[in-house]
């Protein structure tokens, strides 16, 4: 059955960065790692540029699952930081879900580390609950391409929606002229092919 088109919406959203530790990015195979980092900073980025409400949770940190990335730490020192003791479910820590539900947004936009489990168990969860909830598939990752599908499949299925990190920009930002300069700079600064597209278009138009 289709679905009804729900579009991002930049004043009900909260950003969840689940378990983007260390010791989990060693597992991600289903991306290359260069590309996999630029991506999740893109998101954290996307996320400060439209001032969306962010927060941070790591899984048995002081574990094999290691720290959290230090680019998220730096990019958001004032957001809430939740070091869940040994919770495998995000959702199933009440810091955390009290700290979405503080934000009085709807509309969940996450990505993690690994997919089928940090991403999908409160992807579910909050779906269950009756958010609306959007994953950066190109964020997230995982063993492989078997049980990223799997994980895929299994989300979908409930309601998940999936998206990449740059249709979330656009769709959150939805008209060039609200700010044209921004949105190319952030899209520019993390994907080369783009920064060639506005430094041509720069070029051009400082000829005219």
């Amino acid at each position: 059955m289709n679905k009804p088109y729900v579009r991002l919406d930049r004043d009900n959203a909260v950003v969840l960065l689940v378990d983007h530790q260390a010791g989990l990015l060693s597992l991600v195979r289903d991306i290359e790692p260069d590309r996999f980092k630029n991506n999740v900073l893109a998101l954290a980025d996307s996320a400060k540029y439209f001032q969306l409400p962010t927060i941070l949770t790591t899984s048995f940190e002081n574990g094999p699952n290691g720290p959290l990335m230090p680019e998220l730490k730096e990019m958001f020192p004032d957001a809430p930081y939740i070091a869940r003791p040994g919770q495998i479910n995000a959702w199933d820590n009440e810091d955390f879900v009290k700290a979405i539900k503080a934000t009085g947004k709807k509309q969940i936009i996450i990505a993690g580390v690994v997919t089928e489990v940090c991403v999908a168990f409160p992807a579910l969860a909050a779906i269950e609950e009756g958010f609306e909830v959007f994953v950066v598939a190109d964020a997230s990752g995982t063993f492989n391409e078997m049980t990223r599908d799997a994980a895929w499949r299994r989300m979908e299925a409930a309601g998940v929606q999936f998206m990449t990190w740059f249709g979330v920009a656009c769709e959150l930002h939805r008209d060039w002229r609200r700010d044209i300069e921004g949105l190319a700079t952030l899209l520019s600064n993390h994907i080369p092919d783009y920064r060639n597209l506005i430094t041509s278009f720069n070029a051009q138009s400082t000829k005219k």
